[in-house]
């Protein structure tokens, strides 16, 4: 028999797992990693007239132009066309940690929904193994976002940070949301590894017991 549980530190466990991996997923594919010097479009001039002056953006795999005729419209979308085509070996590497890492991520926030319902798999309580598992993509995100910032002495971000660019130093370029939102994901994905460990507790106490052996199939415990 099914036994939906719900409690205080279940329940934002689950929430936090969701938020978690949708926070890396947007991170992964914004274009908003690194702010590139300001620049004016030359194709705009004259009086009344704003001087075009814009910051573009790169990504791992994607980047924001300024394109037209009057430089008003923002052009974005990837960069590359194939992974052979990412600007640096170390984004690649990046790339495939951050992605594995995510992946988990999107795994667990599925399983976290289910947990309500089904606190064990094969007798192994579901909560240890998503929390095992949260702690593995903490880990594989943990080391793509070190490998990330070795590639910034690429070609690719030169011509958008200038040429003092190199490894660890991306110049006249400024980091932009999605990285520190990626940092964020990350911390918080450790987190909800620590959580897991409270709503096992939480889902296996006694007073749980006793409403599952009152014939209760909705618990709900604060």
């Amino acid at each position: 028999m099914c036994h939906v549980i719900v409690t205080c530190r279940s329940m934002l466990w689950t929430l936090l797992s969701i938020v978690v991996a949708f926070a890396e997923l947007i991170a992964f594919m914004s274009p908003d990693w690194l702010l590139g010097f300001p620049r004016s479009d030359s194709s705009v001039s004259g009086a009344g007239v704003d001087s075009g002056e814009y910051r573009p953006s790169l990504g791992l795999y994607s980047r924001c132009l300024r394109v037209g005729s009057r430089g008003v419209g923002v052009s974005c979308g990837p960069y590359a066309g194939t992974f052979g085509e990412v600007a640096s070996g170390f984004w690649q590497a990046a790339m495939l940690f951050l992605a594995a890492g995510t992946l988990v991520l999107g795994c667990v926030a599925c399983i976290s929904v289910f947990s309500l319902c089904f606190q064990s798999i094969l007798r192994k309580s579901i909560f240890n193994i998503c929390g095992l598992l949260q702690a593995i993509a903490g880990l594989l995100l943990m080391v793509g976002l070190m490998l990330y910032p070795a590639g910034w002495g690429s070609e690719k971000v030169i011509g958008y940070c200038g040429l003092e660019a190199s490894p660890f130093r991306p110049a006249l370029c400024s980091l932009g949301w999605a990285f520190y939102a990626a940092i964020g994901g990350t911390l918080a994905t450790f987190l909800c590894a620590v959580l897991s460990a409270q709503a096992e507790i939480a889902t296996s106490s006694d007073k749980v017991q006793e409403e599952i052996e009152e014939g209760k199939s909705l618990i709900c415990l604060l």
